[in-house]
């Protein structure tokens, strides 16, 4: 049976990761997004999934990045205040596991993602309200996106890898 869910913001993370100056990786996430989850939480195919995520939420332990990251030369946060995604074909792949495929959108360039996704449980919280758990995961070329800025190396190569890994960390709980 399909119900609307809400995403409980405090229990769920949409994190990134990218390579930085080749050597190690630089982690971050979103702070503020909302989602409009409408499903059957254990058969996600059929599932109604969009988010919409606050670029200028975005948080990498550094605020001089995270400038950075706000300015024209990435997402231009001023311009394009959100990243969205919104799901248009979910495949069941196994027990508990989905492909979640769909349209993501940053700054102006709209692109079709596929996310590996598992269906992680339900529980009841403390409170005696029924909670589900998501898991999610995709890799993007950020260029795709137009997110090129760049800088070279002395020693060879380049500041800031293209490939972006998003994971996601989703708790739900059913809407009112």
């Amino acid at each position: 049976m399909m119900k609307k869910w809400n995403v409980d913001a405090a229990h769920s993370t949409l994190g990134f990761s990218v390579k930085h100056m080749m050597v190690s990786k630089v982690r971050g996430n979103f702070g503020e997004f909302d989602a409009h989850v409408e499903a059957n939480e254990t058969d996600l195919t059929g599932a109604n999934i969009q988010f919409n995520i606050k670029v200028p939420s975005i948080n990498t332990n550094s605020a001089d990045r995270d400038n950075h990251l706000r300015s024209a030369d990435f997402f231009d946060a001023e311009a394009y205040p959100e990243i969205k995604f919104v799901a248009n074909n979910i495949t069941k792949k196994g027990d508990d596991k989905y492909d979640i495929a769909g349209d993501m959108t940053i700054k102006d360039v709209t692109k079709p993602v596929v996310f590996d996704a598992e269906y992680e449980g339900k529980g009841t919280n403390p409170w005696g309200q029924e909670v589900v758990g998501f898991t999610a995961e995709t890799k993007i070329n950020r260029k795709d996106f137009g997110l090129t800025w760049n800088q070279a190396l002395e020693t060879g190569g380049v500041l800031v890898g293209e490939d972006v890994k998003l994971s996601l960390e989703i708790q739900a709980n059913p809407a009112e």
